[in-house]
This record gives C-alpha cells, sequence and structure tokens, in this order.
C-alpha cells in the first residue's frame, strides 16, 4: 500500500469562508478568471466534475482548454473565481500543502513528459522515490502492475526514444497512476496518434474510471477519444463555457463556436 499523506485528512478544511461543494464533486471550478497581460483567456468558467466519472472539455486551438486544466493542480492561479479539489480550495493551498494536494492528481501531459535519460522502469521508480516509503521491492511491484494496466510490461527496460507515439501516451498514463491518484488530467491524450492507438488510449481512460473509480478531465480535439472517454462534455469559447451536457447535446448546442468545431473536425475524419 502506498501511504503519500498522514497528515491532510487531519488538517482542516482550506475554505476561504466559502461553502464546499457535495461530497461527490471532487473538481469544482467556479468564475474562473484569467489574463495573461491584455489578453483575457477565461472571463469566468464554471466546471464541475463527479466523482468516478470522466469530464471532457473541447474547443478550438487557444481557446484556453490547458490554461483551464492548469488551475486544478495550481500551475497557474486564478486572478479570480474558486479552484475547488478534493474538498479544498487549490488556489488558496502554497507550499507543503499544495506539494501534498498534487500527489491526489495525475496529469499526462501532451508530450508525455518522459525524462529521456531514464528507461521506463526508471522513470516509474522516479516518483516511487521521491513520495513513497515502499521497500525496493515493494516498489518493483508497483511498476510492474502498472505497466500491466497500460497493457505495456514488456518495456520496462525500455527508453523513450525506442517507444512509439501511442506506446509514449500509454507509459505517460502510468507514470501519471504510480502514486494511485483520486483524479486525472490528459492534456490532448490522443494528439498525433492514429485511430488504433486513439482507440487503445481512450479504451485505457474508460477502464481506469469503471475499474479503479477515477476521476478524469480531457482536453481534446480528437472526437473519436470524445466519443469514447466522455461522460459530461464542456466547450469552451471566447473565455466561457458556451454548452455543456452530452457529447451528443454539445454536438447540436445552437452556438456559432460548437457548429464550426464539430462541422470542421466531422469534414477532417471523413477525408
Amino acid at each position: 500500500m502506498i501511504d503519500i499523506d498522514q497528515t491532510e485528512a487531519a488538517q482542516q478544511r482550506v475554505t476561504g469562508g466559502a461553502t464546499p461543494p457535495p461530497d461527490d464533486i471532487v473538481v469544482d471550478l467556479r468564475d474562473i478568471e484569467k489574463a495573461f497581460g491584455t489578453k483575457h483567456v477565461l472571463r469566468g468558467v464554471d466546471v464541475s466534475l463527479r466523482r468516478g466519472t470522466s469530464a471532457v472539455v473541447l474547443g478550438g486551438s487557444g481557446t484556453g482548454k490547458s490554461v483551464l486544466i492548469k488551475h486544478i493542480v495550481g500551475l497557474l492561479a486564478p486572478d479570480a473565481g474558486e479552484v475547488w479539489v478534493l474538498g479544498d480550495r487549490v488556489d488558496l493551498l502554497n507550499g507543503d500543502d499544495l506539494d501534498r494536494k498534487r500527489l491526489h492528481i495525475g496529469y499526462l501531459f501532451q508530450a508525455g513528459a518522459l525524462l529521456d535519460s531514464m528507461t521506463v522502469h526508471q522513470n516509474m521508480r522516479f516518483f516511487l522515490d521521491r513520495h513513497t516509503t515502499l521497500s525496493e521491492a515493494e516498489k518493483n511491484d508497483e511498476v510492474t502492475q502498472v505497466l500491466e494496466a497500460v497493457n505495456l510490461p514488456d518495456k520496462a527496460d525500455q527508453y523513450p526514444a525506442e517507444l512509439s507515439g501511442g506506446q509514449r501516451k500509454r507509459i505517460g498514463l502510468a507514470r501519471a497512476l504510480i502514486l494511485k491518484p483520486e483524479i486525472i488530467l490528459y492534456d490532448e491524450p490522443t494528439t498525433g496518434l492514429d485511430p488504433v492507438s486513439v482507440r487503445v488510449v481512450s479504451d485505457l481512460i474508460i477502464k481506469l474510471r469503471d475499474e479503479r473509480g477515477i476521476s478524469s478531465i480531457a482536453i481534446t480535439h480528437d472526437l473519436l477519444a470524445a466519443e469514447i472517454i466522455t461522460d459530461r462534455a464542456h466547450f469552451l469559447a471566447d473565455g466561457v463555457i458556451v454548452a455543456e451536457g452530452t457529447l451528443d447535446e454539445v454536438r447540436h448546442a445552437d452556438h456559432p463556436a460548437t457548429r464550426e468545431f464539430f462541422l470542421g473536425t466531422e469534414a477532417y475524419r471523413a477525408t
């Protein structure tokens, strides 16, 4: 068993005087605003994630999707609004408190962010060595189990450069899983992959939801992936959520940005 946090449960909730979301809401972004200089990227965004579900944030390039999910792990702080994660306001956390909260959140970066100088096994062990007190044998068992979870148990001794694009994505997902997070954030998890690999990665996301109860938020342009993984979809345009609901409801939303996105994406898929 990985015990990464003995103290957080005993700590007082960080609320800033605001009302926490219900216990079944693991992420609650409330009226988030973010600007970089004179460029206003987010203008009051609300997104909630229910425990054990998979949410998707859709939208055109440059609309602020990555900016939005970076607030969840405190990589960015909002100019206004509240960022609730697992009962605490991440926008009010710092230092050790923020680091402890991050251990409950896995993050699959768009490019995988694997350490090229390390083997797959060493990439997995890096986080176990830093954040757990497991024995050597226990750490090796955890690595074996997580590689089996992504169907790549035979890649432990290979380097990232020796893997295909789809394999690197799955190893990146394995690394996001190694500390057994409650939430995983996916930044374009299928970008650059062929349709077969898109389905493999997307099916893994659903497997983690169904078998491990992991809640997730993915940002993606890939409709095939979205069709597989979406429980609830949110469409970001002009700095706000202009449509949300099932993927089909968002697809048929009466908004110029959603119509342009779905018509353009589906036309591209048909070529």
